[in-house]
Parts: C-alpha cells; structure tokens; sequence
C-alpha cells in the first residue's frame, strides 16, 4: 500500500522544490504541499475535529484542492466530497447522511449552503475559501496561517475509514460508499500496475473533470512517483488542448463524452499533443468512431478501465486491444471492458449465484484491491451487495468471453423485459451508434398496453445529419441488425442526453417522461 504521509514527506525533502500543482500558471511545490497539508490537518485538530470524523468539502477543482485532500488523508480525517451541482436539499440528505462535524467550502457556495448548515447540529466548524466569510465561519487562509506546521502526533492506519464516496443516483437517490485508506491507496496502486505505463518523476497528471470523482484516482500514484498534478477548474475541450501542450501532460483520465468534444474540437489537430503517454478513460462505452478519431489524434496510448465507486478497478483494456483495422476478433474486443487487472477477480452469476460459462449473461460479481467497506450506515444493503466470501454484486450485467474479456449488458435495474423477452439497453444503443448519422443514443423501457414494456430511443445526431435519417429509418436499423423483438419501436431526436457530470447517461431522466 502507497503510504500518503510517507510520499508528501520524502517529495518535500528530496525535491522540495518541484512542482507539486499547476493551476491556471500557479504552482505549488512538493514542500509547500506538505506543509500546507500539516497545518490543515492541524488546524482542524485544534477546532474540535478528531481523527476519524467526517469533513465534508464543497468545492470545485481549484488551488487548494490538492492540499486539502493531503491535509484531511494527514489528519486521518474521512474526506466527504460533495458535488457542487447538487442543490441545497440533495447536499441536505448527503450531510445528514454522514453527519461531518467540519464542512471546507468555497465562498460561492457559503450563502447557499447556509440554511443547510444551520439545520445540521454535526457540524461544529465551518471552513471558508474566499473573502465571503461570516463571524460563523473560518477564513480558510487565516486559519492555516496560525496553524502549527508540526508533524502530527500519529498517522492513519491502512485500516482507517479515509473517504466516502457519493454513488452517482442515476436509479435513485446516492449511496455513501465508505473507502479505509488501505483500499482507496490499494485502488491507486492497481491503476499504476495495469492501468497506465509505469509513472515517474517527469509524468504531469492533468485532471480533467471534478476531483470529486474518479479523477482523484491517479492523484496518489502520480505524487508517489515525484509527478506532478495540472489540475483544470473544470472541462473545457479547447482548454484540454491547451494544458497538453503547454503543461507536456502525460496521462489524464476522460469519459467517451469528453473525448468525443476533443476529437472534434477544430484546434485538435493543431495542438502538439506528441507528450501524452496514457488516456485513462471509462464510466460509459465509447463510439468506435469516437475511438477511431482519438487513436488518430494521440496515437496509441488508451487505458479503458471498468470499475464503480464500490470496487476500483476491475478491468481493463489495454492499447494492444485497442486494433481497430485488425481482425473481427480483435474488432469485436473494442466493445469489452477488457480483462481483470492483476489483482481483480471477476465472476458471472446467475440468480441462484451460479457461476456461468462463458457467453452467458448474469451479474458481475467482482474482488478488486479498492473494494469499499460499507454502505455508509446501510448494514442491509451491504450485506446484499457483498457475498459471503467478501466479492461485490456490481449491479451490472454482462458476460465473459472465453479468453476472459468481459463484456457488459446493461444496469440490472436498467433491463426491458418486453413482451416476456430480456432486452439490455446497451445492445441496443451498440446497434444505433454503428448508423452513421447517430453520434450518441440512449434507449429504455417505456409502457405498452402488450408488451408491458417496449424499447424506446433518445437520439443525438451527427452534426449535420438532420433531416437525413427518419425514426422508421432507425427502426428498421435496429430490426435488421437485432430482430424483431429487440428493435427500438420509438425514436425522438434530441439536442442532448441527460447525464451526470462525469458522463453516464441519467436512463431514469428519460423514462420518468413516459411514466
């Protein structure tokens, strides 16, 4: 396991002076990253917080992000990252949820957050960052700056409790998805064995989308290795291009909808993006034709990996799967999620937890070095997404090939049954995208006086296909490539499809339409 307080440490001491952070021509060095971190952990030592209680943070990317992630994992503190876009009765359920008795938050959102706060008897101290601050709150600068920089007392064990992560809710409200810091290090560490080429001191790890998610992943590997982190406020495509080129990043991690807004950015073919080494990309399936654009931009340098926030990684399908003029089979690989990584364990299970052969649809049930502890505070429903023997039901369906690579279905939730006949949406969606006018599609299950269910499209067009392909038109498609009872019998052309920050699909957004 990566030691955290053992990397901010040695970095500060052997290359004190190296960029640590690059945030929009600002830069913070490894010794100022580790001592900032000190006095965060310390300063909230000092008011009242214990290691081990909750901190929420409310923030976007920005300069301060990576040393409050340091301070709280210092301090032993469990990080709860909260996600901005949230409304104030959504950040309600999720801090009485996990009753944090510290919040960090930025300025911009102090005033919305307050009538929040005050109906939260958990929270003793309130940290602010920004000028925006109240007699009852901190002033995130001033309290750091009368904080010792002093060594802490004692360091997190690799069974501590260290991060609660926030499932997406794309069939609900979200669940708290409790990480100890030996699984969340041990996540890192099988992304750094399988999932990217091996780091050093040079790599410039550029985070792409909100630290809140997945792209705090790579962040302990690429400090372990001495790198450096460019951290982006938020995903502009034309801004991505950019940081590559002026920052000579390395490795980042995108989902299929930011590559897509990349490829076909006009700058993309001006930038000189020869320094790139790894594209870590996952959370939704990627086009072939956006994979065929991303190959010809970047070369051959993309990791899919396949995981959720209950088990990190799980899969991958690394560059020499990435053929796309090669034969049928390795074609076909392109749709897989890939293979286990090295210290992952997948299995296909039936209802009665069978274990099926090859080609036959069930749950994947996986082991991976980053699996969660708990449902925060839902003993019943950890007890039913965890098999004796310690394996995670995933939730998602799908298959194993004979040589091991896994291919997904659809969300168990997520599958139509039409008609008495099981039909996986992203079969579905697989059949529409091939059409060359379809750049994205999202199908689900809407009512039939028949059939109970039917399958039902939402279509984003190619720029510039409209008026070119009709709804028959995308009905016959996928009758002809799927039968008769998996075709879409419904079509609505849409500018966009719903979806969460970092790119899956909101399926419940469109059937709550028909329901």
């Amino acid at each position: 396991m990566t030691n955290p307080a053992e990397v901010l440490r040695r970095n500060a001491a052997t290359a004190g002076h190296k960029a640590a952070l690059r945030f929009e021509g600002r830069t913070q060095t490894h010794a100022e990253l580790y001592d900032r971190a000190k006095r965060l952990a310390n300063a909230l030592r000092t008011h009242g917080v214990d290691a081990g209680d909750r901190v929420a943070v409310a923030a976007d990317n920005c300069f301060e992000t990576l040393e409050m992630l340091a301070g709280l994992t210092l301090g032993g503190y469990v990080r709860c990252p909260l996600y901005t876009h949230d409304g104030p009765e959504r950040h309600r359920y999720l801090i009485e949820l996990t009753e944090p008795a510290a919040i960090i938050l930025q300025d911009k959102y102090f005033h919305t957050l307050a009538p929040v706060l005050g109906d939260c008897p958990s929270i003793r101290t309130v940290v602010v960052l920004g000028a925006d601050v109240v007699p009852s709150a901190h002033d995130y600068e001033a309290l750091l700056s009368a904080a010792a920089a002093d060594e802490l007392d004692s360091e997190p064990a690799p069974e501590d409790p260290h991060q609660i992560r926030f499932s997406a809710g794309t069939t609900g409200l979200p669940k708290g998805i409790l990480h100890t810091l030996g699984s969340w290090m041990d996540a890192g560490d099988e992304v750094l064995a399988d999932i990217s080429p091996p780091l050093t001191a040079q790599d410039r790890y550029l985070a792409a989308s909100p630290l809140t998610h997945a792209a705090s992943v790579p962040v302990w590997p690429t400090l372990a290795a001495g790198g450096t982190i460019v951290v982006m406020p938020a995903f502009d495509a034309g801004k991505f291009l950019e940081l590559v080129e002026q920052e000579r990043v390395t490795l980042t991690l995108l989902v299929a909808t930011m590559v897509q807004m990349i490829t076909t950015h006009p700058d993309a073919g001006a930038r000189d993006l020869s320094s790139l080494r790894a594209i870590l990309y996952g959370a939704s399936p990627i086009p072939e034709t956006t994979l065929v654009a991303a190959l010809k931009l970047w070369g051959n340098v993309m990791y899919q990996s396949y995981g959720q926030s209950e088990a990190i990684p799980v899969a991958a399908l690394l560059p020499e799967h990435h053929v796309v003029d090669g034969t049928p089979e390795q074609r076909r690989r392109l749709r897989s999620a890939g293979r286990a990584t090295p210290n992952s364990g997948i299995r296909i299970l039936d209802e009665e937890d069978n274990v099926l052969p090859p080609g036959e649809i069930g749950e994947i049930v996986v082991s991976s070095p980053g699996r969660m502890k708990e449902i925060w505070r839902a003993p019943e429903v950890t007890a039913q997404r965890v098999t004796a023997d310690g394996w995670v039901r995933t939730r998602d369906m799908g298959w194993l090939d004979s040589e091991g690579f896994l291919f997904l279905a659809d969300r168990k939730e997520d599958m139509i049954i039409s008609g008495g006949f099981n039909i996986w949406p992203a079969e579905v969606e697989n059949a529409l995208v091939e059409h060359p006018a379809v750049r994205e599609a999202a199908v689900v299950g809407i009512p039939h006086d028949k059939w109970v269910e039917t399958p039902h499209a939402d279509v984003v067009l190619e720029e510039g296909a409209a008026g070119t392909v009709s709804a028959d038109d995308l009905i016959a498609w996928t009758r002809e490539r799927l039968g008769s009872y998996k075709k879409v019998t419904s079509v609505e052309f849409v500018e966009a499809l719903p979806k969460t920050p970092i790119g899956k699909v909101l399926r419940r957004e469109i059937r709550s339409r028909y329901r």
